[in-house]
């Protein structure tokens, strides 16, 4: 049990099918939610789907696509009833310094987040969140990740306008910078034996020894989503583990 209770409120988890989406959806729906979730890959979709329990949502969906985002949180809406709060969570993963990184980057990190949320403000009522999922890769420069370091530092920035813009209506919006966060068929997961000199040298730099959990992310996510943070928007919350100390 997470110790929230989300009874009653109308969840849509913008790329929820593994990591970070998944174990976000899950902790909802454990606190009585009812949740949408969407991704690209049906499997994954499917099995998600299994484990939130009855009344929940869930459609193939590229995020890099404006008309599929728009239609996906449309469809969310309608079946769910409303919505109270978005998780914005996909990422394109667009890491090099090419056409491609940056495209893909942009598409699916910056654009689905605005599109999603431009679709689902209109289905939201005073009380309702939205939690952008970005990455402390946005604090700092990257040499290894340069398009996807920048875009989720457009997204810390974002968040925070979004935040101001939104105050009015009564809605309040959030972030999340996750450190290195491990889990079956992740990319860290890959990297610790495809790249073992990354992988360690990453873990060394984590004051805790160890990498994140998607599960203590999802925490993050629905402590800014509950009314026990009822005063707090416009903040990115850095879940770490002290990474960025190092």
């Amino acid at each position: 049990m997470s110790g929230f209770d989300f009874t009653g409120k109308r969840v849509v988890v913008a790329g929820g099918s593994r990591g970070i989406g998944r174990s976000t959806a899950i902790a909802f729906a454990r606190a009585g939610a009812r949740v949408s979730i969407c991704a690209r890959s049906q499997g994954p979709l499917d099995a998600t789907l299994a484990e939130l329990g009855a009344g929940a949502h869930a459609k193939a969906c590229d995020l890099g696509d404006k008309a599929q985002v728009t239609a996906y949180v449309e469809e969310a809406a309608q079946v769910l009833g409303g919505i109270d709060i978005l998780v914005n969570n996909a990422s394109g993963f667009g890491s090099t310094d090419t056409e491609e990184g940056w495209e893909a980057s942009l598409n699916v990190d910056v654009l689905a987040t605005t599109r999603a949320s431009r679709t689902a403000v209109p289905h939201m009522k005073a009380g309702g969140a939205i939690v952008n999922i970005s990455s402390i890769s946005g604090y700092r420069s990257s040499l290894r990740t340069p398009a996807y370091a920048a875009v989720k530092a457009l997204l810390i920035n974002f968040t925070q306008s979004q935040a101001a813009a939104l105050a009015k209506q009564g809605i309040r919006v959030n972030g999340v910078a996750p450190g290195s966060i491990e889990f079956p068929g992740g990319s860290w997961e890959q990297r610790k034996t495809s790249q073992p000199e990354l992988y360690n040298r990453v873990l060394g730099s984590i004051p805790f020894g160890r990498l994140g959990t998607p599960e203590e992310v999802a925490n993050v996510v629905l402590f800014l989503s509950s009314d026990l943070a009822g005063w707090v928007t416009g903040h990115t919350v850095v879940v770490d583990g002290g990474q960025l100390l190092g």
